[in-house]
């Protein structure tokens, strides 16, 4: 089930004013009033993360070509490898290794 963020309308508690989430179905309305104070709320718009459970030919050749700069110490092929296919952390730690500071 999604984990929706809701925040309040104008002046509500510290529940309510800082956002809270809530674990709903799809099909449910959204709700109107903070749980705690009763203040009015609304649905915010909030970063979301999917989890992938078979990765694509694409993903293992990417990953492949990662660990084969990465052995080579071709710290900064491999970063831009990383950064390109959305693998942040991974590309942090390489430009750090290639001398980057960021």
């Amino acid at each position: 089930m999604p984990i929706y963020e809701y925040r309040s309308v104008k002046k509500g508690c510290n529940h309510c004013s800082k956002g809270f989430d809530v674990i709903q179905n799809i099909k449910d309305s959204p709700i109107s009033a903070c749980p705690q104070c009763g203040a009015a709320v609304k649905r915010a718009i909030s970063r979301f993360s999917a989890c992938v459970i078979e990765g694509a030919p694409e993903t293992a050749s990417v990953e492949n070509k990662l660990r084969e700069y990465e052995s080579e110490g071709k710290w900064s092929h491999a970063a831009e490898l990383a950064d390109k296919s959305g693998l942040n952390d991974r590309a942090m730690d390489d430009y750090k290794k290639a001398g980057y500071n960021f």
